[in-house]
């Protein structure tokens, strides 16, 4: 009996120490973490905007003992941006109208007034950073690094970028792969969040399209008794719309940066070069079309009733709007019967910018 309670002890004491040892390491040893994912979460398109920022500040006065000719520049930033119901930006597209307006030494326009003119973006590799940059990137790669790091963050996220005494990005993100001054890029940006409107639900693509002229740029004249001074005008049209699934306008802004850069009769820029330029939905009221306006309605409210007209409609559809000629100078009328009561500007530049913004949405 007591042989038998002993081999009985023996083994409950072998099965306790198996027990023991067949503990399941996690008790022993640390739980290893899994990765954190730390990419911002963007949700749908809630609200898009669009932002321009415009100087002169580069313009040149004629001088002809250094032989320098005089020349208005004009830099509009632009920054179209879709932004989610918490104020992250879903999608961003930025483009700079970099424009020149050349005169001779007669201060005569020199430059061709009916060119093509390209924005940085569109220039790409012929906009020549590359040759300058110190870490051999050109403009359009560093500027798509930017709006990469923009998705997924608030405008007070985006504004607390560190940048350096030049303005270019000081975050160990960024400072690779962006040396370019990013402040106006980054106030354009503040601007269309500040401008955003709601927009149709389902939209999914973001779209900037434009068209620049100077075709209203005039030399020194003299028209009998009257002098005409130079002037170098640089019209940017702009549009920022938001596509749905089948192409469909769910949201689109409309603006032109109509700057005028003005030069006395010895070629010295006149208009105020430290001065930021308004659009003319910026400028309201204060545009003036309202006293020339047949209907007695201002630009603005007249961009407005396109835009609102053009949601729901494709590309195409938009393309096919009736139009009709008032006179040489307005070619382009609507002639559509819920808009010619409240649109009677030409509208060709803008449909073409929509057009453009269409082909090149993402």
């Amino acid at each position: 009996m007591k042989k038998i309670l002993w081999l009985t002890v023996v083994v409950l004491a072998v099965v306790l120490f198996a027990a023991g040892c067949g503990q399941s390491p996690a008790a022993d040893t640390p739980a290893v973490e899994e990765p954190v994912d730390e990419t911002p979460a963007v949700e749908g398109i809630a609200t898009f905007g669009l932002g321009v920022v415009t100087n002169i500040g580069r313009s040149l006065d004629f001088d002809p003992e250094a032989e320098i000719m005089a020349m208005a520049q004009v830099d509009s930033v632009i920054a179209a941006a879709a932004f989610d119901a918490d104020g992250k930006v879903v999608n961003v597209v930025i483009d700079t109208a970099q424009t020149r307006v050349n005169f001779d030494e007669d201060l005569q326009v020199a430059s061709d007034l009916t060119a093509e003119i390209k924005t940085k973006a569109e220039l790409g590799d012929d906009y020549g950073m590359t040759r300058a940059s110190e870490i051999g990137v050109e403009w359009y790669e560093q500027i798509a690094s930017l709006e990469e790091w923009m998705i997924g963050k608030t405008l007070a996220e985006i504004k607390a970028l560190s940048l350096t005494e030049q303005g270019a990005p000081d975050d160990v993100d960024l400072a690779a792969t962006v040396t370019i001054t990013v402040t106006d890029y980054i106030a354009a940006l503040e601007k269309a969040y500040d401008n955003a409107v709601a927009v149709e639900e389902g939209a999914e693509s973001l779209g900037l399209g434009h068209k620049v002229s100077i075709g209203r740029s005039v030399g020194y004249q003299m028209a009998g008794e009257t002098e005409i001074l130079p002037l170098g005008q640089v019209d940017v049209v702009i549009a920022a719309v938001v596509f749905d699934a089948e192409g469909r306008v769910a949201g689109v802004l409309i603006d032109t940066a109509q700057t005028r850069v003005n030069f006395d009769a010895d070629g010295m820029v006149t208009s105020d070069k430290a001065a930021l330029y308004p659009t003319k939905k910026e400028l309201g009221d204060d545009y003036g079309m309202i006293r020339a306006s047949e209907i007695g309605v201002e630009w603005y409210e007249q961009i407005a009733a396109l835009e609102e007209w053009m949601v729901g409609r494709t590309v195409a559809e938009i393309k096919a709007m009736e139009t009709k000629e008032v006179d040489a100078a307005h070619p382009n009328v609507p002639d559509e019967p819920d808009l010619v009561s409240l649109v009677t500007i030409t509208v060709q530049d803008y449909i073409y910018a929509v057009d453009e913004a269409f082909s090149r949405a993402r």
